[in-house]
């Protein structure tokens, strides 16, 4: 019973009621003649009038302005075909055409009009427009083919007649609409009220015991609002779609994209650098179908179910909840001093581009599936990250510690911890260190394909090269000579590292050891050894400080003497003026000297060339001669010497150097090489006083002289060491008589 006809009703009755009581009250009282028949017939007269006033009456209907009046045949000769449950034809049953507001009327008890509101969507809101008459859907299809002749679906027979299916209508209605829609044809679902009338029993049953909800259908209300995409606070977002409604993809694809990849491959084929290949690859085909809010234009151009490779930016959408899900994810944010490294996992076939030297998988380039061979600079991108993953890789100086604290800059150090080692004797060190690296921008796509990631080549390359090289290190030294040579361990480390890290394209810049902690007896040692250095520095400073002391000291004496050495000074000057005087004149005359020698000298030779190329030529012939006759004089000479020295020698060793002298006189005497007596004889005493007198005055004139009797010896002997001496020879040491007495 339509809304109001209760209130009407009673209403009749009272008045009916009223009039019959007072027809009632006058027949009683006689006013009315010939009751019987009078009351026959004003009763007929009274019941007619009130069934024909309630059929007038429930015959009209007041439509409000936002209302519709659904008008239903109760009974009639023709029945509904198939199994639509609106009439076009008058047939009995639920009629196409509605009630617009107003007055209308519509013969009661042959039909009976429900009014409902018009279906209006607010605002933040859409409307999803379910279909409950029209053609069936074809097998696998999840909604109706859309025919924009349907415009807004408030014409129900435009819709019928053009092909309208049932079930889900793949546009939707945005906010804002106000429209009248038949509430049997289309069930309209918000987020706050469900519009329409069901005719499914599953639906009618619920909506005669409650309210319809869209829970019911199987959404949220939160599915049945505008999609906006906005940043997430400070965090940049996009959309992932997914479609629930296509032609499947094509095999081993995971993602779908308008027109697959020709397009890059008809670009390739034209030599497009692999930057505009990036253009179009970042880039969307949303503009096709409005991004996903035509539905049916995206089917129309071959758009595929499932993942699709192309996301929604900043905006609000209209998305059928039925046939589009939106997923927000962050997008991708490169900063300065990075790179990101994508790996494609939709596009065209791998076809490596790094040559056969490299054995870490495939570099392709943009478009294919693979690890790009040109990775993203600076900016953001609105890349899927179902079908591209991306690896951002830190391209500036990238600082890692080992130790408790890990770097403020980046989270890739939050697993490395401090090395621990023992030293040669047993020691156990704790190690915190510093390594810095640096990926080149173009070579990143290198590191990623043979690391995977940045966290592996730290975790899995780095920190096994590092750690083993220092425990390594460690093993094989002293504790002492480790503390010692630390700057040598650290180079040693760094070449170590270069070389390992050259081999994955990486770049070291520094290896640093941070901190050491020493095992607590060796720490003692150490400082013990340490105030003992210290000790003998106080020592030597003190050492140096008495040295300054002293020549404080004697600077002090110096300057007291200042005035005395300055005297002394003048007076050293003075005469070294004058002996430079002096020296200088000496000089004038000495080159006078010389120059007048050196020109008589110069005359003299000259004579003397010529007279001694004169008596070279007969000196020459005698020299020839004389030295024939000296070689053999000389070598006979020099036997009788040699025998002689030998036999003085002997003469030595047996009898002694002063009997071998007299030995030697009495020698001379006999041979008569010594005149013992006088050219004139002196008569006055004995002849032997005479002689002894004589030679004892010889050898004392040999004596003061410094010469002996071994003088005399020497004379007319050859020592060993010197060349023979002839008589002629010992003219120099003949003693000189001159002095005797005559």
């Amino acid at each position: 019973m339509e809304k109001g006809t209760w209130s009407e009703q009673q209403n009749t009755f009272d008045v009916n009621y009223q009039i019959f009581q007072t027809i009632f009250l006058m027949a009683i009282a006689g006013q009315i003649p010939n009751l019987g028949e009078t009351m026959t017939v004003l009763v007929n007269i009274i019941i007619a009038a009130s069934v024909l006033f309630i059929i007038i009456l429930k015959s009209i209907t007041s439509i409000g302005p936002t209302e519709i009046g659904l008008v239903r045949k109760n009974f009639g000769f023709k029945k509904l075909k198939n199994d639509s449950p609106i009439a076009f034809k008058g047939e009995a049953g639920f009629q196409a055409k509605l009630l617009m507001p107003g007055l209308r009327f519509k013969f009661w008890p042959m039909f009976t009009v429900k009014k409902y509101p018009w279906v209006q969507v607010p605002a933040g809101e859409i409307g999803v427009v379910i279909s409950q008459t029209g053609n069936p859907l074809p097998i696998g299809a999840k909604s109706a083919v859309y025919n924009p002749i349907f415009e807004n679906f408030s014409n129900i027979e435009a819709f019928l007649n053009n092909g309208g299916q049932k079930g889900v209508q793949r546009p939707v209605l945005p906010p804002g609409t106000l429209v009248p829609i038949h509430p049997v044809a289309f069930l309209v679902l918000t987020a706050r009220e469900i519009f329409g009338l069901p005719v499914s029993p599953e639906f009618a049953g619920v909506a005669k015991r409650g309210r319809l909800t869209p829970e019911h259908f199987g959404l949220n209300p939160q599915q049945l609002n505008v999609v906006e995409i906005s940043p997430v606070g400070d965090k940049d977002v996009l959309g992932i779609v997914t479609t629930l409604e296509g032609d499947p993809l094509p095999s081993g694809d995971i993602a779908g994209r308008l027109g697959g990849f020709e397009d890059v491959n008809q670009l390739e084929l034209d030599g497009a650098s692999d930057a505009e290949l990036l253009d179009v690859l970042i880039g969307t085909k949303n503009q096709v179908h409005n991004n996903y809010q035509d539905f049916q234009r995206f089917l129309d151009n071959g758009g595929k179910i499932g993942l699709q490779h192309d996301p929604l930016l900043y905006g609000a959408y209209l998305l059928n909840p039925f046939l589009v899900r939106v997923e927000l994810v962050p997008m991708l944010v490169v900063n300065q001093g990075e790179v990101a490294v994508i790996k494609g996992y939709v596009g065209l076939p791998t076809l490596d581009t790094s040559g056969t030297d490299f054995k870490y998988g495939s570099i392709v380039r943009p478009g294919h599936r693979g690890i790009w061979q040109e990775p993203l600079r600076t900016g953001k991108f609105p890349i899927n990250p179902r079908c591209y993953a991306a690896e951002i890789v830190p391209t500036s100086i990238l600082t890692l510690n080992w130790a408790k604290d890990t770097s403020r800059a980046h989270n890739l150090d939050a697993s490395l911890n401090p090395i621990n080692g023992k030293s040669r004797e047993g020691f156990e060190f704790s190690l915190e260190l510093q390594v810095q690296i640096h990926v080149p921008d173009r070579r990143a796509p290198h590191v990623i394909s043979m690391v995977g990631t940045m966290l592996n080549l730290v975790n899995e390359v780095l920190q096994s090269a590092v750690g083993n090289h220092f425990r390594n290190t460690l093993q094989a030294s002293e504790a002492i000579v480790f503390i010692e040579t630390r700057q040598q361990v650290q180079e040693n480390a760094f070449a170590v590292v270069t070389r390992h890290l050259g081999s994955y394209e990486v770049e070291t810049k520094g290896v640093y050891i941070q901190n050491v902690e020493f095992p607590p007896e060796l720490v003692d040692v150490l400082t013990r050894r340490e105030i003992a250095n210290q000790e003998k520095a106080t020592f030597q400073e003190q050492e140096r400080a008495q040295i300054v002391r002293i020549q404080m000291e004697k600077a002090k004496g110096t300057a007291d003497m200042q005035s005395s050495l300055a005297s002394a000074q003048v007076q050293v000057d003075i005469s070294k003026n004058e002996a430079q005087a002096r020296e200088a004149q000496a000089q004038g005359e000495a080159s006078f000297v010389t120059l007048t020698g050196q020109a008589e000298g110069e005359k003299i030779k000259s004579i003397g060339f010529a007279n001694a190329a004169t008596n070279e030529a007969l000196g020459l012939a005698d020299a020839k001669a004389r030295e024939a006759i000296g070689l053999a004089d000389a070598k006979a000479t020099e036997a009788i010497g040699v025998a002689k020295a030998v036999g003085y020698d002997e003469q030595v060793r047996a009898l002694g150097q002063s009997t071998t002298a007299m030995v030697a006189v009495a020698q001379a005497v006999s041979d008569g090489k010594i005149d013992i007596m006088p050219e004139i004889l002196v008569t006055g005493g004995g002849a032997g006083e005479g002689l002894a007198a004589t030679l004892m005055g010889w050898l004392k004139d040999a004596g003061e002289k410094g010469k002996g009797l071994e003088s005399l010896v020497s004379a007319n002997v050859v020592d060993s060491s010197d060349t023979v001496k002839t008589n002629e020879g010992f003219t120099g040491n003949t003693p000189d008589f001159s002095d005797l007495p005559e």
